[in-house]
């Protein structure tokens, strides 16, 4: 199976606030979405994550990787540049890279963090939005059927398959 994740911001205590999050507090948070994750995610799946997974943790890298299911592929986000140097990336990650384009099996799809105003080809799945509408862009991506966010704001807080992208970002994009 084939998952995307993207903005999980673990040990990222503001991001509850910042986001909207609903959690009481940032170990709540980050025992949520280690749970949904591996709650779906099983040895043999493919993850690709786009962007932020750890952001301010006052844990080390290592105590959330390890705990992680599937085969991860990690595009990196403005935050992840905290932390990436400090671990052994190739221990917890098949791939990490800046972008990548890959063959989804409905498509091809270019896979960044950033989101891309002027990709007009099969799919563009990103991060960096989380929830958020009122940005200048947001006009632009919401009338891009193509445009994708991965964001786990916007995605039930779970790794989630390109059918189950497409459904959330339809409904996002309809009520905002």
């Amino acid at each position: 199976m084939l998952f995307f994740t993207s903005d999980l911001h673990l040990g990222h205590t503001e991001i509850v606030r910042m986001s909207g999050r609903p959690f009481s507090c940032v170990q709540e948070m980050d025992e949520t979405l280690i749970r949904n994750w591996n709650d779906r995610v099983c040895k043999n799946d493919v993850v690709y994550i786009l962007g932020d997974l750890i952001y301010k943790s006052e844990c080390p890298p290592e105590e959330y990787l390890s705990r992680l299911r599937g085969k991860k592929y990690l595009i990196f986000g403005n935050h992840d540049l905290s932390w990436k140097d400090d671990v052994d990336l190739s221990k917890w990650f098949v791939g990490c890279q800046w972008g990548d384009r890959i063959d989804t099996g409905q498509g091809y799809a270019l896979l960044s963090h950033f989101p891309l105003a002027t990709y007009i080809r099969k799919y563009q799945i990103h991060g960096h939005l989380h929830n958020r509408t009122d940005q200048e862009y947001w006009s632009l991506l919401r009338a891009m059927p193509n445009s994708l966010n991965a964001g786990v704001d916007i995605n039930g807080f779970v790794p989630v398959t390109l059918p189950e992208l497409i459904c959330n970002n339809e409904k996002f994009k309809q009520e905002h």
